[in-house]
């Protein structure tokens, strides 16, 4: 018996150790930063160090609720935020259809090849996936060029500068970039189905489509719900890159979203302490979302995914 508990002991110990450098990069890149949250309670000016001086307690806190010019800055990114993150959760789907329609390809060279052309983008910088979009858009790009020698226009539209669907346009330009990516899981949990419903399906007399609709799909229903409720609890984060790049003087008050309101301010206009604030506050804002994200999947799965 104290044989059986050494051995135990020793298969635990060896199964942390593997666990323990994916632990000690969590550690050193997703909690050390978190000191950093202490320049939100001073008036830090860069490059000095910080002093008892500085210390300014809630005001950045408190100015973002009672400076009216702030507040409405930080209403319009909201806007922005909730816009686009609100588009993204509306058209979840997507992935899971995507990935649905692709197992259903029969013949495996064009299979592997959907699946690759659709996956690759995923690798692309948003540099690059900006600079294929300024290729394709711009007043001489490929777009332009085509419908001015076809006639069908006279002078060269500027899609990238434009406002007109913004929200829209940063939507497609990330599905076109994830949609491959993210249908990867949909793919692994349709493998998980059993395939001897779907032949008793096809036994008796259903159509491909039937037993999507009936058995597929279905299926896919929990691997979903468990996506929508991660994605709602990152609502407030849509990432800082693919704003950063496609932003312009022309429609920075419709794209500017909280990550890149952010960046601005600490990079822009040397704002470090505000900026810590509003990160410090969307931080908060998005344990809490998870956290209820969480109660509402024990609620209705029985179960939750933290």
């Amino acid at each position: 018996m104290r044989m059986f508990t050494d051995r135990k002991k020793k298969r635990a110990f060896r199964e942390f150790m593997y666990v323990l450098p994916f632990l000690l990069l969590v550690a050193v890149f997703s909690y050390y930063p978190l000191y950093g949250w202490v320049y939100a309670f001073f008036d830090y000016k860069p490059p000095f160090p910080l002093r008892m001086e500085q210390f300014v307690g809630l005001k950045w806190f408190s100015s973002l609720f009672t400076n009216d010019v702030k507040l409405k800055q930080l209403l319009a990114v909201l806007r922005n935020t909730f816009a686009i993150s609100g588009l993204s959760l509306i058209f979840s789907w997507f992935p899971m259809i995507f990935a649905v329609f692709l197992n259903e390809i029969k013949w495996k060279p064009f299979k592997v090849f959907v699946q690759t052309a659709t996956t690759l983008p995923n690798f692309i910088s948003w540099v690059l996936v900006y600079s294929i979009a300024y290729c394709v858009f711009c007043s001489t790009g490929v777009v332009n060029s085509l419908l001015m020698n076809l006639g069908v226009l006279k002078t060269p539209q500027l899609y990238l500068q434009s406002a007109n669907h913004i929200w829209f346009k940063m939507w497609l330009w990330l599905t076109w970039k994830n949609a491959g990516w993210a249908a990867i899981m949909y793919i692994a949990a349709i493998s998980g189905i059993d395939e001897q419903l779907k032949e008793a399906a096809r036994v008796d007399g259903a159509t491909r489509m039937q037993v999507i609709r009936h058995i597929t799909i279905p299926g896919l229903i929990p691997t979903f719900f468990v996506l929508v409720m991660l994605n709602l609890a990152n609502f407030l984060t849509n990432g800082l890159e693919q704003y950063f790049v496609f932003q312009n003087a022309f429609n920075k008050d419709y794209i500017q979203v909280l990550d890149l309101y952010v960046y601005n301010i600490a990079m822009g206009s040397g704002g470090y302490s505000l900026s810590t604030a509003i990160s410090m506050f969307k931080s908060i804002v998005s344990v809490l979302l998870l956290c209820a994200t969480n109660q509402i999947s024990k609620m209705v799965r029985g179960e939750g995914f933290v």
